[in-house]
């Protein structure tokens, strides 16, 4: 509640954050926000490259889409990821780049991690954007599920917004954090079903078995939430299915969890920043 409180006393200085990031973040550049489709396009080539031609993961086509692309099929998970990342280490840094204003004059400090998350959600809307009609060039049909999409983007923000308001103080206590977190998100990248489909995890733990009593491999793995994230915006955007309603659930209470956590701490520490900082 005092998340909501801040952002709805401070409407004029969020928006005027927001344009900031936006407009500061491809300041002086011949191609402008042009640039955000730059860095999901080379990863995209780059993992399509290693995983499709290379390695050579093959995923099951879309059921009941057909279909059968390997670039469109990783850009379904990949972008929510990249948004993830972009709202978690952009929020962690906003605190500590804005260490001068915060000194100087008060404000709510969560205004600096929420703008932050809404410019990220700005070019995330353009690079989703992108990827709906590249969808519906090849032949799947996401715009019935528009609406779910919408508001599985909604929960990822919450979700997001959530991590990045409780690492953005645990960077501003511990300036290491932010160089951790980088290695993290290295590893859990990876365990992710990003470049790889769920069904081999699967495999893998059905063919070792229980690891300790009843739990198997898949069970742990599953604790993952961008796991379940990853599954939702695959199954509405290339499947053209609804999701399980347990993994939709699931997102949904990881998201809660996130932002009461987040705001709390938060909430608990903005007022000493300017100390600390």
């Amino acid at each position: 509640m005092s998340l909501i409180a801040d952002v709805r006393s401070s409407r004029e200085l969020l928006v005027n954050l927001t344009r900031r990031e936006v407009k500061g973040k491809y300041k002086r550049t011949a191609l402008g926000q042009l640039w955000s489709l730059a860095n999901p396009l080379a990863q995209m080539l780059v993992y399509t490259l290693v995983f499709s031609v290379i390695i050579k993961i093959t995923p099951e086509p879309g059921d009941p889409s057909g279909l059968n692309i390997f670039a469109l099929w990783l850009m379904c998970a990949l972008l929510p990821w990249t948004f993830f990342t972009s709202v978690v280490t952009g929020g962690m840094a906003s605190l500590v780049g804005n260490e001068n204003l915060i000194k100087k004059v008060y404000f709510p400090r969560s205004t600096l991690v929420v703008s932050n998350a809404f410019a990220a959600t700005y070019t995330w809307l353009i690079e989703m954007a992108v990827l709906l009609v590249a969808l519906l060039l090849f032949g799947a049909n996401p715009l019935p599920f528009l609406p779910l999409v919408i508001v599985a983007m909604a929960v990822l923000f919450v979700f997001s917004l959530g991590v990045a308001l409780l690492l953005s103080i645990a960077n501003a206590y511990f300036r290491d954090m932010q160089h951790l977190v980088s290695i993290v998100f290295q590893v859990w990248f990876y365990l992710t079903p990003i470049l790889y489909p769920i069904s081999q995890v699967e495999s893998i733990s059905a063919d070792r078995g229980p690891l300790v009593g009843n739990v198997t491999l898949l069970d742990i793995y599953k604790l993952n939430p961008m796991e379940g994230f990853t599954e939702v915006f695959r199954n509405l955007l290339y499947d053209n299915r609804l999701p399980e309603w347990t993994t939709a659930l699931e997102c949904v209470v990881w998201a809660l969890g996130a932002i009461v956590v987040g705001s709390w701490v938060f909430d608990r520490h903005q007022k000493r920043l300017a100390e600390v900082l």
